[in-house]
């Protein structure tokens, strides 16, 4: 049976997956804060279920994880990184703290775990002279497409995973790794106030509707797709392409002159006033309940 590690799992999106993924077969290691809500889930999943609980960020609680899944099941297939915190506020009213946290639970959190799961598979690779199967599932956010105005900290950690991914998609191709992301629209305990409550009858945004997509990136449909983006809720899977060249401009010299670059660059930014260019909305009207209204 194969074996998976999720982060965040006492709730929400992540107790969703890692329901799906003990559905499916897996014998999966949950990470939450200690508490309740982790103790709920793992009872909820039954046997083939063990909780490791800690701070995700700690480099410690990544090795818990690791070797809990290799001693306890044999091994470990897959990564799903979830855990997640939101201190939510204005740039220019936002602490120190307030940065130091969420950048730490998500981007820190999603790196302890991919250093310590890819430095496992490298292992395995070198010494069985073949790659293993393995899978790693991010977590990041249409925040980061968006440049959330309230939520500096937030979208620059999940960019930060977005840029992880791909560095990991790159660096670990070799030794099998296959590391995707995805960004989620999910009404949970943490997202509650951004997408207000559900409505009656069936959610589309119920964390449910994202976990088909999780399993087929972890399963063996997943071989064939690494280094990619994509944005999941209800019946959506939308893949995002990178980004593209704008446009491009050349100095007649080779060298800018001050006129010659404000001619260029004046046919491009007309707006008065300016909005933010580097943004990508494509994604808010896939469906009908998006983010924070209809």
């Amino acid at each position: 049976m194969p074996v998976a590690i999720v982060t965040g799992a006492g709730q929400g999106l992540g107790r969703a997956e890692a329901t799906a993924l003990a559905a499916a077969g897996y014998r999966v290691v949950l990470n939450d804060l200690p508490g309740d809500a982790l103790d709920e889930t793992v009872a909820a999943i039954g046997g083939e279920a063990v909780a490791c609980p800690g701070d995700i960020a700690e480099w410690s609680t990544a090795e818990t994880l690791v070797r809990t899944a290799v001693d306890t099941f044999g091994g470990l297939d897959v990564l799903v990184n979830n855990a997640g915190v939101l201190r939510d506020r204005m740039v220019f009213a936002m602490s120190e703290q307030e940065w130091d946290t969420v950048v730490r639970v998500h981007l820190r959190g999603h790196f302890v775990t991919t250093r310590l799961a890819t430095a496992h598979w490298r292992d395995l690779a070198k010494r069985d002279g073949r790659p293993p199967y393995a899978r790693i599932v991010n977590t990041s956010s249409e925040a980061f497409l968006l440049g959330s105005a309230g939520q500096a900290n937030y979208a620059a950690a999940k960019g930060g995973i977005v840029a992880l991914t791909l560095a990991t998609a790159r660096g670990c191709a070799r030794y099998g790794v296959r590391a995707n992301v995805i960004c989620p629209r999910a009404r949970t305990a943490m997202t509650g106030d951004l997408m207000g409550p559900p409505p009656d009858g069936p959610d589309p945004l119920a964390p449910e509707h994202v976990t088909p997509l999780v399993l087929h990136l972890a399963g063996p449909a997943g071989d064939r797709i690494t280094g990619e983006v994509f944005v999941v809720h209800g019946g959506v899977v939308a893949l995002l392409g990178p980004p593209t060249v704008r446009a491009a401009f050349h100095a007649t010299t080779g060298v800018w002159s001050p006129h010659e670059l404000e001619a260029a660059l004046s046919t491009v930014f007309t707006e008065d006033p300016p909005r933010p260019g580097f943004v990508c909305e494509e994604t808010l009207p896939l469906a009908g309940t998006t983010i924070g209204f209809p």
